[in-house]
């Protein structure tokens, strides 16, 4: 039971890239042990050239910590350096509500977030 468990705490990375962007789909727990191995993805996604927006659906994330709300926000810092835009997408319940309490939500969708929509089931 114990593989069960951590299996379901480790994250996983689905993307699906399109001609002018991609959706990066994470699932599961985003935590100080798993965000490295999300911020390389992120970060390979992002310095790919003809990637002008990444969408990152948080559907599916059962917990984030602080190291991986860094996370994302050091994958937003690169992608402006990059000139990408990164929007999130699904962010429900506890996460809607920690993003946008804490100010981060306005960082990455402005004034205009389309945040209950996931892409997510297709992939």
């Amino acid at each position: 039971m114990r593989d069960n468990r951590e299996n379901a705490r480790k994250p996983e990375i689905s993307v699906v890239v399109n001609e002018d962007g991609a959706l990066a789909c994470l699932y599961g727990c985003i935590d100080i042990d798993s965000s490295p191995a999300v911020r390389e993805r992120l970060l390979l996604l992002l310095q790919s050239p003809n990637c002008k927006i990444v969408k990152i659906d948080l559907s599916a994330v059962t917990h984030i910590d602080s190291s991986g709300v860094a996370t994302l926000i050091e994958a937003l810092k690169i992608a402006r350096e990059h000139r990408t835009q990164v929007r999130l997408q699904g962010l429900q319940d506890r996460l809607l509500r920690l993003f946008e309490f804490t100010g981060i939500l306005s960082l990455f969708n402005g004034e205009h977030p389309n945040l209950i929509q996931s892409g997510c089931e297709a992939v």
